[in-house]
C-alpha cells in the first residue's frame, strides 16, 4: 500500500516463493522486463530486553539460514532486503538481540557487508488490524 517506500517501483508481488537452499522468501518482487528481482525477508519483533526492542527472541538456525541465502541472491545479482516489523505497542530503539543469538548477529553483520538491505518498521496495533506504520532506525 506504499507505506514501505523502499520497496515501491516493482510491478509483480509474489508470496512465499522457492529459492535457495529448500526455503521460501516472504516477498518477491519483480518488474516484467528485468532480469533483476528483490527478495524480501519478514521477521517479526515482540522481545523487549530493557529500554530495546530487539531480534531474535531465540536461537534462530532458520534465521541465519535466511541471512546466508539473502546474501547469495545478492551475489547472483539480485537485491535482498531484511524487513524486520517491530510487533508492539511501545517504542524504543531497535537492535539485535546478540546476546541470545551471537551467530544470527555474526550472519546479519555479513549479509551487511556483502550488500543485504536493512529496513525496521514499527506496527500500528489495535483490536481489529496490524498495520505497517513507520521507518525506525537501528542501534
Amino acid at each position: 500500500n506504499g507505506v514501505i517506500s523502499e520497496l515501491q517501483g516493482y510491478d509483480t508481488l509474489k508470496p512465499e516463493q522457492k529459492y535457495g537452499q529448500n526455503s521460501r522468501i516472504d516477498i518477491l518482487l519483480s518488474n516484467e522486463n528485468e532480469q533483476k528481482k528483490c527478495y524480501v525477508e519478514i521477521k517479526s519483533v515482540s522481545l523487549k530486553i530493557e529500554d530495546t526492542l530487539a531480534f531474535p527472541d531465540a536461537v534462530t538456525s532458520r534465521g541465519t539460514k535466511h541471512l546466508n541465502e539473502l546474501r547469495d541472491m545478492v551475489k547472483e545479482g539480485h537485491r535482498a532486503v531484511m524487513l524486520y516489523i517491530i510487533q508492539r505497542t511501545d517504542k524504543a530503539p531497535f537492535r539485535l538481540a546478540n546476546e541470545i543469538d551471537p551467530k544470527y548477529k555474526a550472519a546479519f553483520d555479513e549479509a551487511i557487508k556483502d550488500g543485504v538491505e536493512v529496513l525496521v518498521y514499527q506496527s500500528d496495533i489495535n483490536h481489529e488490524e496490524i498495520n505497517v506504520k513507520e521507518k525506525v532506525s537501528m542501534l
